[in-house]
C-alpha cells in the first residue's frame, strides 16, 4: 500500500547514512535541483517582528519535490510520517508549526519555496519542520490544494561529501499497489504504468495492472462510472495536443471494453492536451511525467 521513496547521501566522515521516507503510493516527484555549492536560511522559529529567524547553513543543497493524491488527509497527517521517521533516524527536529503559529502569510513568503508549479503553498494550509544531525540540515514544508497534497524538502550536506545517490522510487512489481485506495479517496488516480511518447496514442500491448485494477473495481460497484482523460506535455499546438489526448483516452477505453469486458457505458474518454500539467515542461523529465491518462471516479 505505499510506495518507499529512499533518499541517501554521505556525510564527509564516516559512514554512508540512508534515509528511507515514505510516502503514500500516490506521490510522484516533480522536481530535483541540487547545487554543488550554496547556502540555506534554515528557518529556526515562527515570524516576529516581519522576519523569520533563520540559520545559514553551507554545503551541497538539494530541492526536491513531490506532488500526491491527499484526498481527506490533513497537513498534520501528510507530515506527521515523515517527522516521525526523522526522529527515528536520530535527527532532532528543531522547529515544527502550522500555517497560523509559523506566521502565515510572512513566513510562507519569507522563507525559500520552490515555485510553482512544481510546489504549491497554501497560505492558510500548510505545515513546516526543519530538523537537524551533525553537519546535516534539511526543512520539509507540506501543502494541500485539494485533493493533492504537496511535500518539499531541502537538505543541506557537506561540499566535500560523497555524492548522494539518486533518488529512487521503489514500487510493487505491480506497480499499481494502492491505486483503488487513491481513486477511493481524492477521486481520481494516474494510471503510472500507461506510457506514451511524444505524439504517439498507440497502447503498447500490455498487460496493464491498473487497467485489470480498474475492471475489477467497475466489476464490484456496479453504482460508479469512470472518465478516462488524457494528458500531453506542451510539445506542439492546443489542438493537435488535444487531440492525442484524446485519442489516447479512447484507446485506453477500449481495451477496456475489447480486454477487460467493461460496458461501454461505464466508461468516457476525454482529452485535455497540456492545459493541467503535473509539472513544468521545461526539462525532458517534466515532460515525461505530463505525459499521461487519469482515471476520474464518477457516482451516478
Amino acid at each position: 500500500m505505499i510506495r518507499r521513496l529512499a533518499l541517501a547521501f554521505c556525510l564527509m566522515s564516516g559512514p554512508v547514512l540512508a534515509q528511507d521516507l515514505t510516502l503514500p503510493a500516490s506521490a510522484r516527484q516533480i522536481s530535483e535541483r541540487t547545487s554543488p555549492r550554496d547556502s540555506y536560511e534554515l528557518p529556526t522559529g515562527p515570524v516576529a517582528d516581519g522576519i523569520v529567524p533563520s540559520r545559514t547553513v553551507e554545503g551541497r543543497v538539494e530541492r526536491l519535490t513531490w506532488r500526491l493524491q491527499a484526498g481527506s488527509s490533513t497537513t498534520l497527517q501528510l507530515l506527521a510520517p515523515l517527522r516521525d521517521q526523522l526522529v527515528a533516524q536520530g535527527f532532532d527536529i528543531l522547529f515544527e508549526c502550522e500555517a497560523r503559529t509559523c506566521g502565515g502569510f510572512d513566513f510562507r513568503f519569507g522563507t525559500e519555496v520552490v515555485p510553482t508549479p512544481d510546489m504549491y503553498v497554501a497560505i492558510r494550509d500548510y505545515r513546516f519542520l526543519s530538523a537537524t544531525k551533525g553537519e546535516e540540515a534539511l526543512s520539509l514544508l507540506v501543502s494541500r490544494n485539494p485533493p493533492d497534497g504537496y511535500v518539499q524538502l531541502i537538505r543541506v550536506a557537506p561540499v566535500d561529501a560523497p555524492a548522494p545517490t539518486p533518488v529512487v522510487v521503489e514500487q510493487s512489481a505491480s506497480g499499481t499497489e494502492g491505486l483503488l485506495d487513491a481513486l477511493q479517496q481524492s477521486g481520481h488516480v494516474i494510471l503510472d504504468d500507461l506510457h506514451f511518447r511524444t505524439g504517439e496514442v498507440a497502447l503498447g500491448d500490455g498487460p496493464f495492472a491498473s487497467l485489470s485494477l480498474l475492471a475489477q473495481f467497475l466489476a464490484d460497484n456496479p453504482s460508479t462510472r469512470l472518465a478516462l482523460v488524457g494528458h500531453t506535455d506542451d510539445t506542439g499546438t492546443l489542438q493537435a495536443n488535444t487531440k492525442v489526448s484524446t485519442e489516447r483516452a479512447q484507446a485506453v477505453r477500449a481495451r477496456l471494453i475489447e480486454t477487460h469486458g467493461v460496458a461501454a457505458d461505464r466508461i468516457e474518454a476525454q482529452g485535455v492536451g497540456y492545459l493541467a500539467p503535473l509539472t513544468s515542461n521545461s526539462t525532458p523529465e517534466g515532460r515525461d511525467l505530463n505525459r499521461r491518462v487519469e482515471a476520474v471516479l464518477l457516482v451516478n
